[in-house]
């Protein structure tokens, strides 16, 4: 895709007051495709200048020098130290001239980075960013070798990581700087790299294209275990200005945000790391969640706006059964990742009538957006919705067995297509050919239909994935560690539904011949191998995998057998 593509394609946007197609739904019978109602103003159009990057883009828009002084970036809400917008710019100059002339990173290195939440956190980002060097972000809690495989696939050539996390990145040999100053000082920090004596007024010189890579993120994608989404400049920069224009059209602008997600993720890093910055957003960075925590934060800090994932908004429906709960300054909270069910939501409403719930709808390899609520009064109306198509978005709902486009409220698969859609799996041209077809049409996996009125309803999943806290877990990756265990003779894993966390991962393990191996001993196997979120919670044993002809697992089979076989709960 180049810069000059950025905004090609077959759709017209169009002024929701006057639908095409004699219809609210934006669905045109011609071609079968769905169409975002909403045009978008010329501050909010997406560049199509083909030399800029994602950096450049984002410090452009920040507050003008003047404002920018005084206006707050970030508040660290466990020290409460504040960054203004022109420290944050500053910080970002100094560190990507000190990674350009200093450490010599250059366009297309790969730089890994290994940090939960910080005020630091965006600084990083840009700074790689601006001279041409692609970011890949991991959770620090995933194992050693976890990451050894990530800096593997994604040829990473520099790691950036807190001293926590430091020994998991040791034996991969890539060179490795710390965010913060190191106890000893025997290694090199982005702190004195910023503090340092490369500090500097403007940007490295790198030439960069809007087709250039500038990130891999890694998902379980819609096929199978972790692939590299990779995201260019244009994808990122046209997310950024959506999320500007979504702050503009619901009045957000102004807003204090609370930032739990983790920027690691898709959704957090394009929300707080840098979409939120565009709008000249104050943002109250948690380095993890914790509950009490989040509702001191927002007390304290007087928080407006909480993009949040459905256990959270589950878990103050709960806690306010019992206790009173001070969301008094909040006004919106906003829930995605994963779906949140209509009760819930009902009755979230009803505990916390003056706060407005929207639910929304991305992928990573969407760079995280596809749909949105722009208003409250459509959010109650359609809770069972997760929005209308966003600007630039288009639609196809596909009949999973015929392969035809369907109109309004007929169940298939979604498909999207947009200028955010990713270039590709890293390094798997298999992978990206089954997930995106020759017109650019991303399949996403999922289950849905898009009614009268243009609400996208997100009835399932058809991958096989599993949603558990808002992370993706690949059962493909489970049965590997579980096949790796010497007394396990096969084994299969299915997602099982949980009131508090979406889904978890159950097993279901042949045992080999005279082997007495206990749910316990399997469940504590591999969780020495996997993410805290990865881990199996359920195991069941049976006596044979079903399989199709082809040897593929019926997971069907399995998780029908779930719903009336009782299992114990570890």
């Amino acid at each position: 895709m180049s810069g000059e593509e950025v905004l090609s394609s077959d759709e017209e946007q169009y002024d929701i007051s006057h639908p095409p197609f004699g219809n609210k739904s934006g669905y045109n019978s011609r071609t079968g495709i769905y169409h975002s109602l909403v045009k978008l103003q010329t501050k909010h159009e997406i560049p199509t200048k083909p030399d800029l990057n994602t950096a450049h883009f984002v410090l452009s828009q920040f507050p003008q020098a003047h404002l920018a002084v005084a206006k707050t970036a970030f508040i660290d809400a466990r020290t409460n130290l504040r960054v203004s917008y022109s420290e944050l710019r500053r910080s970002t100059y100094s560190l990507a001239s000190a990674l350009f002339h200093g450490l010599e990173v250059r366009k297309g290195d790969v730089v890994f980075l290994l940090s939960p939440n910080s005020t630091l956190y965006s600084a990083i980002c840009l700074a790689v960013l601006s001279v041409g060097a692609v970011l890949t972000t991991a959770n620090p809690i995933n194992t050693a070798s976890e990451i050894a495989k990530q800096v593997r696939d994604s040829g990473a050539k520099l790691a950036i990581s807190t001293q926590e996390e430091l020994h998991k990145l040791v034996p991969t040999g890539v060179p490795t700087i710390l965010t913060s100053r190191s106890s000893d000082g025997r290694r090199l920090s982005v702190e004195e790299l910023i503090e340092g004596c490369y500090d500097s007024t403007e940007l490295p010189q790198v030439p960069v294209a809007q087709s250039d890579t500038a990130a891999i993120f890694y998902s379980s994608g819609t096929t199978g275990i972790s692939k590299g989404v990779v995201l260019t400049h244009a994808n990122l920069i046209s997310i950024m200005r959506l999320i500007f224009w979504s702050a503009d059209v619901s009045g957000s602008r102004d807003d204090i945000f609370l930032a739990f997600i983790p920027m690691f993720h898709i959704y957090g890093f394009v929300f707080f790391g840098l979409g939120l910055l565009c709008a000249g957003i104050t943002t109250v960075l948690m380095q993890k969640f914790d509950f009490q925590d989040m509702l001191d934060a927002i007390q304290k800090h007087k928080v407006n706006n909480v993009p949040a994932v459905p256990p959270v908004i589950l878990a103050l429906v709960k806690y306010s059964r019992k206790a009173r709960c001070d969301l008094s300054s909040v006004r919106r909270m906003g829930t995605g990742a994963a779906p949140l069910s209509k009760e819930v939501a009902l009755e979230f409403r009803k505990m916390f009538p003056w706060v407005e719930l929207r639910q929304g709808y991305g992928l990573t390899e969407s760079s995280g957006g596809a749909t949105f609520f722009v208003s409250d009064k459509d959010a109650k109306a359609h809770p069972d919705s997760c929005g209308k198509l966003i600007p630039t978005f288009s639609a196809k709902v596909i009949d999973t067995e015929t392969g035809k486009p369907l109109p309004p409220n007929k169940e298939g698969e979604l498909w999207l297509k947009s200028p955010t859609i990713m270039k590709g799996y890293l390094g798997n041209l298999e992978a990206t050919s089954s997930t995106i077809d020759s017109e650019g049409w991303l399949r996403t996996g999922d289950l849905s239909y898009i009614d009268d009125n243009g609400f996208v309803h997100i009835v399932e999943r058809i991958k096989e994935l599993i949603k558990h806290n808002g992370y993706q877990v690949a059962p493909a990756e489970l049965e590997s560690v579980l096949l790796s265990h010497p007394l396990i003779a096969d084994a299969a894993v299915i997602p099982l539904e949980d009131e508090e966390t979406g889904q978890i991962p159950m097993a279901y393990v042949v045992r080999a011949a005279g082997s007495e191996l206990s749910e316990d001993q399997i469940i504590q196997f591999v969780a020495g191998q996997v993410a805290p979120y990865k881990k199996v919670r359920k195991v069941s044993f049976i006596d044979t995998i079903p399989k199709s002809a082809a040897g593929k697992i019926l997971r069907k089979d399995l998780v029908s057998q779930s719903k009336f076989q009782p299992v114990s709960k570890l």
